[in-house]
């Protein structure tokens, strides 16, 4: 009897201890994935589920969509990919959807008219770059890759309509885009109507657990909960993240704006920019960018409010750790103290990009500054290179160009270094 109760007072024991462990790890997992998150649809139940994939060790099938509209990616895409390598970091499985089938239509989410179509092939040829950028940040030995033309394109005529059946012209118009072009008379085609499901519909073929998007990405991220629910499957959990506001301050990262980090950018140029962008939008950065935790992040901030910390120093320190988590701990090194060299010590790096010219294509001996400025993408147009030149924002070998009709002379052009601000260097070959 003794011997049977001991027995007894062990189980329960080894019982409340596993519990323990459990709700240990839960906390531990709960603070890793909210940190930064916008949103979670719902809450509760994903303590639950999280709860639950401990308990069984069965881990979590979390699933996050790229549509290859374009051929690069930015720091604002990896937002959301950070939040996916956290899953990744925590045991669980990673779901990569590469929308090349509803890139066919774009995700019409903030937009007012009707994206141009992209062809086929200029889909895939997108779609390698995001994927190899992507690795930048996911871990892509724990990283599933898949298109969702594989489930998407055999779907019969029969199936969409099933699909359509199941939501209503006034759902569609809840959503806020789609709302204010109603309003506005402005054309919605039936195609757009369509993307929310086509996304839906991934959750579906995978079986999703939780769905991860920016805030701009809910409606479509319940479309997909709504969907599992009419397939009879368990509905995804929701995890919205901010948006990245890019390098001037205010508006949505962007590359149409110009206010983007690119991750393929080099690693003097990425951690050149993070050391622009304003004080005011560097603790956001810390959080949506960075595995710091949220105590180190907090306390950072409040030394930057008493003084004790100055915010250049934060921002060197946000730099650095960009930059590595992109590239590696040299890169970060040799970026930091190419900034250091410019700015404290006013030289010149030690490397610096080269442009080559051929003097045939200058009969007259003779180049006129703003196009040129053009031509060698230092400036997007000739309208922003004179510009440049009015503000005083181009130097060439140290001396300040203040003529917008300047001209250089090709025997004297050689080997100049073309300085366009304090981070853009370019020096000319003439051959």
């Amino acid at each position: 009897m003794l011997i049977l109760l001991c027995f007894l007072r062990l189980s329960i024991y080894k019982e409340n201890l596993n519990n323990i462990m459990i709700e240990r790890d839960l906390d531990k997992q709960l603070e890793s994935i909210l940190k930064g998150a916008e949103d979670v649809l719902i809450l509760d139940e994903l303590k639950t589920l999280l709860g639950e994939s401990i308990k069984h060790d069965k881990p979590l099938n979390i699933k996050m969509g790229l549509d290859p509209t374009a051929p690069d990616i930015h720091l604002g895409h990896t937002v959301v990919l950070s939040k996916l390598r956290q899953f990744q970091d925590l045991g669980h499985k990673t779901t990569l959807i590469i929308g090349d089938y509803t890139a066919r239509i774009g995700d019409p989410t903030g937009r007012s008219v009707l994206r141009p179509s992209l062809s086929p092939d200029k889909i895939e040829e997108n779609a390698k770059t995001y994927t190899k950028q992507a690795f930048k940040i996911l871990d892509e030995s724990k990283t599933t890759v898949v298109k969702n033309s594989v489930w998407l394109e055999p779907l019969k005529f029969s199936e969409v309509l099933n699909i359509t059946s199941r939501f209503t012209i006034a759902r569609m118009l809840e959503r806020d885009d789609f709302k204010k072009r109603f309003s506005g008379n402005l054309p919605i085609t039936i195609m757009e109507f369509l993307y929310p499901l086509m996304q839906a519909y991934d959750s579906v073929a995978i079986r999703a657990d939780i769905e991860l998007g920016g805030t701009d990405q809910k409606f479509n991220l319940l479309m997909g909960r709504e969907l599992q629910k009419e397939f009879g499957q368990k509905p995804q959990i929701a995890i919205t993240m901010p948006i990245l506001v890019g390098t001037d301050g205010s508006q949505k990262m962007s590359k149409s704006l110009g206010n983007y980090i690119g991750v393929s950018e080099s690693p003097n140029e990425i951690y050149g920019k993070i050391m622009s962008i304003p004080d005011e939008i560097m603790i956001d950065y810390y959080n949506l960018l960075t595995d710091l935790s949220k105590n180190e992040i907090s306390e950072m901030q409040n030394s930057m409010k008493d003084g004790s910390l100055n915010p250049a120093i934060a921002k060197r320190k946000l730099a650095y750790i960009i930059v590595k988590k992109l590239y590696d701990r040299n890169s970060a090194e040799e970026a930091e103290n190419n900034f250091n060299k410019i700015f404290r010590e006013k030289s010149v790096p030690d490397e610096i990009s080269e442009y080559i010219i051929n003097k045939n294509n200058y009969p007259y001996g003779k180049i006129k500054i703003v196009p040129f400025l053009s031509e060698t993408k230092l400036c997007s147009s000739n309208s922003e290179a004179k510009r440049l030149i009015e503000q005083g924002g181009l130097k060439i070998d140290g001396n300040r160009i203040s003529d917008t009709n300047f001209e250089l002379a090709l025997s004297d052009i050689n080997s100049k270094i073309i300085q366009k601000g304090r981070r853009y260097f370019l020096r000319v070959i003439v051959k």
